[in-house]
């Protein structure tokens, strides 16, 4: 499942030059407490597996169910994440998803759902959600997509926007689409647009570029410009529905470049729905 990610993004809040988002998360190392909120206790033991791999030291509650979820919300604090299963048996999930973000409106919120549409994700991140993942994942992928989310990225269903796309073009097969040109974006910015759709932060794209951090905060603000919108997240959708397909894939995890703060002088295959078919 090809997947689309976005870095440094709120729903709907965002500096557009910012490493974090609103929600202040921090690295998946510093969490403190998680909350995962499922009424199936395979996958909270599942969830629990992937969350303490992640971060040995991290505090996980429970919930089965909407009204123990907003108990613990509203008595514990310092919650700073929570895995919201959409389809909970006493409750809408997106009711409570917005429920949630009402009594502890830092958290960092992944809704996971058995079966999503395009309009359930754009809710999802409209009401605050920062990531939407699919329950059968497999289980690195389902690591990697915590991971992204817990360093302050979005990370989302590609696959919908992509199939979105295609009808919309058969449709207005007639009329030219709009090309990055005619925005008119440089390579240059494609190369970070291309990095901020796979969710890498502007030190992730700055290493993967050998740039300047303010360079790349100088090219994703003239993106957001020139796509006419405010946030990280706004901008991959406008991407995915212009149907842009833009070159070169993610990046090198190897870190070895350093980041600098200015210019150069010189130019697992099991997956987590496995554990849902036991119960």
């Amino acid at each position: 499942m090809a997947m689309l990610t976005i870095s440094d993004a709120n729903s709907s809040k965002l500096e557009s030059g910012s490493p974090q988002s609103e929600h202040g998360r921090a690295e998946s190392g510093r969490l403190s407490k998680i909350l995962i909120i499922d009424d199936h206790f395979l996958i909270r033991e599942a969830l629990r597996g992937v969350l303490l791999e992640l971060n040995r030291e991290a505090i996980i509650v429970e919930a089965s169910d909407s009204r123990q979820a907003i108990r613990l919300i509203s008595e514990q604090g310092d919650i700073s994440a929570i895995l919201l299963d959409l389809s909970l048996p006493d409750r809408d999930g997106l009711s409570v998803l917005n429920k949630l973000l009402e009594h502890r409106p830092a958290a960092a919120v992944v809704v996971l759902s058995d079966q999503y549409d395009r309009e359930t994700v754009l809710r999802a991140l409209d009401l605050g959600a920062v990531g939407f993942i699919a329950k059968s994942e497999q289980r690195q992928k389902l690591l990697s997509a915590l991971q992204l989310v817990f360093a302050g990225g979005i990370h989302v269903p590609r696959e919908i926007f992509l199939r979105e796309n295609s009808g919309s073009m058969r449709i207005s097969a007639s009329t030219r689409p709009m090309s990055p040109a005619d925005l008119g974006l440089t390579g240059r910015q494609l190369d970070v647009l291309e990095l901020m759709t796979h969710g890498n932060s502007n030190k992730a794209i700055c290493r993967a570029l050998d740039l300047a951090e303010p360079t790349v905060k100088n090219h994703v603000t003239a993106i957001l410009k020139a796509l006419k919108v405010t946030n990280r997240t706004q901008a991959v959708i406008k991407v995915s529905e212009l149907g842009w397909q833009l070159p070169g894939g993610e990046l090198d995890k190897a870190e070895s470049k350093v980041c600098h703060s200015h210019p150069k002088s010189q130019a697992g295959k099991s997956t987590f729905a496995e554990a849902q078919s036991v119960n």
